[in-house]
Formats: C-alpha cells, structure tokens, sequence
C-alpha cells in the first residue's frame, strides 16, 4: 500500500489497484494531542468529499477535527476504537486506523504528501 499525508495530519494508504483506502491521524497530529481518549467514528456509507469532517478525537489536552484527505465512501470504521481509543496513540499508523473507503478519487492523491515530503513539512511547524 502506498502512504500519502495531508497538511492537516491524516495520513491515507491505498491499495495498489484503488480499490479502497484506509484513513487514520499521523504521529505528529498525536504526540501534539496526546494520549486519545475519545474517537467519534464517521458512518459507515457515509459519502466524504476531500475536505469533510469524519470525524474527531479527543485527549486531555485537547479535541481535534478528523478531515477526509480523499474523497470517497465510508466502507468500515475500526470499532475497537470506541472501546479502545488509546490505540491510536500507541500505534497511529497500524492498528489505530479509523475508517476506510471505497470508490475513492486517486486524482486527489497528487494534492497529498509522500512521507519524505511530510517529514519536511512538520519540520516548518
């Protein structure tokens, strides 16, 4: 799967065939929020255009907005997360993930970074 990262720190990998994406929040997004301790999950069918809120997080420290970085259709949501929110802070980019989509806009991904060009980016934050 190929990784692609957003300026507002979700990061999306996309099946090679664009089939389906999976969408979570980076690293960055969690050492600035802190441990989570609440997820809002968006739903399932749940059409997203590039830009939508999906949903939000919360930790002690603060709530943050979830956005699309692609446009396509909520198709599974990662449920242990309203048991279990801490996983995104354990593990961001693996088993923290959020949701997934289906029917998604690869053109969109152009607008996306790849990781060299994300590491840089948070170096000017």
């Amino acid at each position: 799967m190929d990784i692609y990262f957003s300026k507002t720190h979700e990061w999306v990998k996309v099946k090679s065939d664009g089939s389906e994406a999976i969408v979570g929040i980076t690293q960055f997004a969690v050492d600035e929020l802190g441990d989570i301790n609440y997820v809002d999950l968006p739903k399932i069918d749940t059409d997203l255009i590039l830009g939508d809120c999906a949903g939000s997080v919360e930790s002690v420290k603060a709530a943050s907005e979830i956005y699309s970085p692609i446009s396509g259709t909520v198709s599974d949501v990662n449920r242990v997360l309203n048991d279990d929110p801490v996983l995104i802070s354990m593990d961001p980019e693996n088993k923290g993930w959020i949701y997934k989509l289906e029917n998604i806009d690869t053109d969109e991904l152009e607008d996306l970074m790849d990781e060299d060009a994300y590491a840089e980016y948070i170096e000017t934050l």
